[in-house]
């Protein structure tokens, strides 16, 4: 949800963003709604058949924003990366081949899959900094520390220009003692860490992906897309 819309809304300011669908579910491909049976080429080609990165580039329906689609093949790639002596590193090489002008870049995002595998690694190994979405539910605490002692591993181990770029509080309902006591803690925690942008929990952001359009799109004057043109400017300033 983050990637797709964080996406959107810096297309809106006037960027050129590519999204990397590393997710075997493919939520980000469909969320764009790129269907199934047109990702001929995906992330899975990318990392495992030293296919060039042009190729496996698709247009999306909102101009300036492209994304590198993936399907559940990619659930197996952790398995088959094991025997490649550059496993950790395949993503990092394929985004750094040559492009044509029509696919140059001011951004380009990394959705990640929702484990600690190496996919994951790859893209930490890819990436220059990371955003940490974070449910303003209690479970969502709990595994924050496993993935922080990951990317220090990564900085030590792979990557050693990897940064933090902020902590993004989502799903908040202020009208719950649960969402203010879990904003309270990771504000207390980290800081300037936090982006001061909070994405508010609203029924739009779900039925969106079903349309296959950005929240920017799907429903331009709502709260949720409010709550994305501004992340995006903040994340601007920042750089």
């Amino acid at each position: 949800t983050t990637t797709i819309n964080l996406a959107a809304a810096m297309v809106a300011e006037g960027l050129r963003v590519l999204i990397v669908d590393l997710d075997p579910q493919g939520n980000a491909s469909t969320g764009l709604g790129i269907e199934a049976s047109d990702r001929e080429l995906t992330t899975y080609e990318l990392l495992l058949e030293d296919i060039a990165l042009g190729e496996v580039i698709q247009k999306t329906q909102t101009e300036g924003l492209n994304i590198v689609p993936a399907t559940v093949d990619l659930s197996s790639a952790d398995i088959e990366l094991m025997a490649n002596e550059k496993r950790s590193f395949l993503l990092h090489d394929a985004l750094r081949q040559p492009l044509m002008d029509d696919y140059s870049y001011d951004f380009i995002l990394i959705d990640c899959p929702p484990t600690l595998g190496l996919l994951t690694i790859n893209a930490l190994a890819a990436a220059d900094s990371v955003i940490m979405p974070i449910q303003c539910e209690l479970l969502s605490l709990y595994g924050l520390k496993h993935l922080l002692d990951t990317i220090q591993l990564v900085r030590e181990e792979v990557n050693d220009r990897l940064q933090i770029k902020g902590f993004l509080l989502t799903m908040y309902d202020g009208r719950t003692r649960l969402s203010r006591d879990v904003e309270e803690n990771v504000r207390e925690t980290f800081g300037s860490l936090v982006f001061e942008t909070v994405i508010r929990r609203r029924i739009k952001l779900a039925e969106a992906p079903a349309a296959g359009q950005p929240i920017t799109v799907f429903a331009p004057s709502s709260d949720a897309a409010s709550d994305y043109r501004q992340l995006a400017r903040e994340l601007l300033n920042r750089e």
